[in-house]
């Protein structure tokens, strides 16, 4: 009888035919009894890829991956106390399963504020050396077991940011989902130290320094999912504040189809890129998804006949075949002192995380037009202000007709919870828009927290530069009238597409507004 776990249904299905016993293709995590669980200990359920399902009349059912979880079945009868009964599944999904119920298990950061009461909150462990999952500390002290319990909660909760904030009685965890602020939990000021001396030991941070802001890294396994965390710290007045951003890299870089560009902006999209020189600008506030948009052009165009170099500021995704360079303003590698070393290494493409400044654009622009293809972002709220931007800048215009291919503006837009969607007839009119007859709302559920909303999804404007462009760029014309230019010749605003998807039941009306207001100042929310 092979040990091996199996993961193909045909392998499944044979031997449990040849074992005489059930084969369950699928485990539904809510249909897994809780109070199971908390007999068997997480390490022995991975050690041994084993799941204890639910109780049938006095029968316990588990889902084991192999013939050899079915040598378990005498100790599971002792540790249960009741008769067993084994059926088999799929490796990777039980594997799955058991990340994701223990996770639902563990104690939640409001419990382990229970425990607090009477602890020693001066003492925190040392640094985890090698990435550990978090399910598997639940006998760490009460103060570090509050931040991972803060941690998991976040991963659980789909959280971009955790903010820890001091003030002057009380200290302040938020969470940002979906891009807006949640306040979570308020812990006692008294653990206010501890906490942050905790993030920065995990983060490799220098616990004595509270005067100066210090920025790290910390990266940690919850439920199975590997998760890179970007930790800035900065004093303030009531103490040291913490900022740290959750990038889940179980999520991969997301394809061009993925992102929301819509089947006409990949067709645009990839047509600029197919170009051997010219600058693909792509705007937006900070946290607008900028840097998933230029990751998703580099994925579609790497290739091993193309030298592609980056220099960015945090490198966030790796890619293998990109060569990427991390910019370090202590030592003088900015991205203007990068950029300078990238065109000595033959690049085909290169990816320049920000143009920040005069002397970035330029370096930029001269790659440009000496045969290399650009991309890079820039903080402008649409597609036409990027040019003007530029201009004050003091980038000539006729260097930016000649090397620019194409602007990209882009917002990030809550989704409608697709478990709890809802059609409703709009009562409420809008200035100068047009609603359709029907829209969809999120009502909020279990799936959701409640919230309505379900991660988010990008809405473009995509500028392309044609021949009359150049010539009003050179010209210098107001970025209204360019604006009004590609509007004319078929551009979709940022407003517009965003519209589309409110109409589609994508995201609804009020966040289109939200996300738009900057540019249509006038139009009433």
């Amino acid at each position: 009888m092979s040990g091996t776990p199996l993961n193909s249904q045909e392998e499944l299905e044979l031997l449990a035919e040849k074992l005489g016993i059930a084969a369950q293709a699928e485990i539904r995590p809510d249909g897994v009894d809780p109070q199971l669980l908390n007999r068997l200990p997480l390490t022995y359920a991975r050690a041994n890829t084993i799941l204890p399902l639910a109780e049938v009349e006095g029968v316990v059912r588990v889902a084991v991956a192999g013939a050899a979880g079915l040598l378990l079945l005498d100790e599971l009868r002792l540790l249960f106390g009741k008769p067993v009964e084994a059926v088999l599944a799929p490796a990777s999904l039980l594997s799955d399963t058991i990340n994701l119920v223990y996770a639902g298990v563990s104690g939640t950061a409001r419990e382990v504020l229970q425990e607090l009461q009477g602890e020693d909150l001066s003492t925190v462990a040392t640094e985890l050396n090698n990435p550990k999952d978090l399910l598997d500390l639940s006998d760490e002290a009460p103060v570090i077991r509050l931040l991972n319990s803060i941690l998991s909660e976040a991963v659980k909760e789909r959280v971009s940011d955790i903010h820890v904030e001091p003030y002057e009685r009380d200290l302040l965890v938020r969470f940002r989902i979906d891009g807006i602020m949640y306040e979570k939990l308020s812990p006692p000021k008294l653990i206010q130290d501890a906490l942050i001396s905790r993030i920065k030991i995990m983060a490799g941070l220098n616990i004595a320094e509270k005067r100066l802001p210090q920025d790290g890294r910390i990266r940690v396994l919850v439920a199975g999912r590997d998760v890179d965390i970007r930790v800035s710290i900065i004093p303030t007045y009531y103490g040291e504040r913490a900022v740290l951003r959750l990038l889940d890299k179980k999520k991969g870089i997301l394809s061009l189809a993925d992102i929301g560009l819509g089947d006409h902006g990949v067709r645009t999209l990839e047509r600029m890129l197919t170009r051997t020189s010219g600058i693909i600008l792509v705007t937006g506030p900070t946290g607008s998804g900028k840097s998933t948009t230029l990751y998703a052009a580099l994925n579609r165009v790497n290739s091993s006949e193309k030298n592609i170099i980056t220099i960015e500021d945090p490198i966030e995704y790796q890619i293998r075949g990109i060569g990427q360079i991390q910019v370090n303003p202590k030592i003088d590698l900015t991205f203007a002192s990068g950029l300078r070393s990238i065109l000595r290494q033959d690049p085909d493409i290169i990816m320049v995380g920000e143009i920040r400044d005069a002397i970035t654009a330029e370096i930029a622009i001269q790659a440009s037009l000496t045969g290399h293809l650009v991309l890079s972002t820039l903080h402008t709220n649409d597609a036409a202000t990027a040019v003007t931007r530029l201009v004050d800048m003091g980038i000539e215009p006729f260097m930016i007709a000649s090397s620019l291919s194409a602007v990209v503006a882009q917002r990030l837009v809550r989704v409608i919870c697709p478990h709890c969607r809802e059609a409703y007839r709009p009562e409420e009119q809008y200035a100068g828009i047009t609603l359709p007859d029907t829209l969809y709302r999120g009502r909020g559920c279990d799936a959701c927290f409640g919230l309505g909303t379900m991660g988010r999804t990008a809405i473009y404007e995509i500028m392309p530069i044609d021949q009359e462009l150049c010539s009003m760029i050179i010209r210098r014309s107001h970025a209204g009238e360019i604006k009004e230019y590609a509007v004319a010749h078929g551009m979709k605003t940022l407003r517009d597409d965003g519209l589309a998807r409110a109409a589609a039941g994508i995201t609804t009306i009020e966040e289109v507004l939200r996300v738009t207001q900057d540019d249509y100042a006038d139009v009433p929310l």
